[in-house]
């Protein structure tokens, strides 16, 4: 009997720690981001900051790790002038372990929506492109968390994109839920209490 008014207790009180929001962002370079109506592929573009994480602040490197991804089949435009894929696909942030970053997968996830495939025509007749979108997954920790990505191409010239072509640099940002110490503390001083209660009320 006392361990279930124990679990019924633990089960009211834990929903009312609260947490905080806590923004992590990965910057991207490199890598080989290869296209057809199947869908957009990039191959491992080099991690080079991360900015956040486990409350590093801001750490830079050459090689942190990586980001590779792959988007569903095209639904619209083409590949040239501007184009959306349809969400799925797969999403990857891998870490190398130096710097404080954690070794293997810190995110594994795929486009939680469309990815918009941007053409961008400079002044000077050149071209950019830029691919953005959603993403849902699994942190490195277990928890489910959100984030988006935008991802710019090198300048292409005055061609247009051929099937191939390499990233500038890239920014994906995730929205990270983090127990607040100080909650966590109100919660234990709270079951203390409410076991003191429970106790006496036994007792009695």
């Amino acid at each position: 009997m006392k361990r279930i008014l124990w679990m019924a207790l633990l089960a009211l009180a834990l929903p009312l720690a609260a947490f905080a929001t806590n923004s992590v962002d990965f910057t991207n370079s490199g890598g080989t981001l290869s296209g057809s109506s199947a869908g957009m592929t990039l191959s491992s573009s080099t991690l080079i900051a991360v900015n956040g994480l486990n409350g590093l602040g801001l750490v830079t490197g050459n090689d942190l790790g990586n980001i590779t991804f792959s988007t569903a089949g095209l639904i619209s435009g083409n590949l040239q002038m501007g184009a959306t894929f349809d969400a799925g696909g797969s999403f990857v942030i891998n870490g190398s372990g130096s710097n404080g970053i954690p070794n293997g997968a810190i995110f594994t996830g795929s486009f939680s929506g469309p990815v918009t495939w941007t053409l961008i025509t400079l002044a000077n007749g050149t071209h950019n492109y830029t691919l953005s979108g959603t993403v849902t997954g699994t942190w490195y920790t277990g928890v489910t968390v959100d984030g988006a990505t935008v991802q710019l191409t090198i300048n292409t010239g005055k061609g247009f994109f051929d099937g191939s072509t390499q990233i500038s640099s890239g920014d994906t940002n995730f929205s990270v839920a983090v127990p607040e110490p100080g909650s966590l503390t109100l919660l234990g001083t709270g079951l203390v209490g409410l076991a003191g209660i429970l106790r006496r009320r036994m007792k009695a």
